[in-house]
């Protein structure tokens, strides 16, 4: 399942994360999280994009449909 910078951003908020603390939590370097959020890059690489998204969602956080995110219940 795709995810957006808009959702990546939106997740960090429900989360209260800075990008430095969602890139450690990924095992990414901050650049590419930076990059991502502000869409500097065409694309970032479906490794990096499954590392955040794992990293939310381990911090509990849920994907709705493509378009939103929401704390789980």
């Amino acid at each position: 399942m795709s995810m957006t910078p808009l959702q990546c951003r939106a997740a960090r908020a429900l989360l209260d994360w800075t990008q430095p603390k969602l890139a450690d939590a990924a095992k990414l370097g901050l650049s590419t999280i930076v990059d991502f959020e502000k869409q500097r890059r065409g694309t970032i690489s479906d490794d990096a994009k499954a590392a955040i998204r794992s990293a939310i969602e381990a911090a509990g956080v849920e994907f709705i449909n493509c378009s939103g995110v929401k704390l789980q219940s």
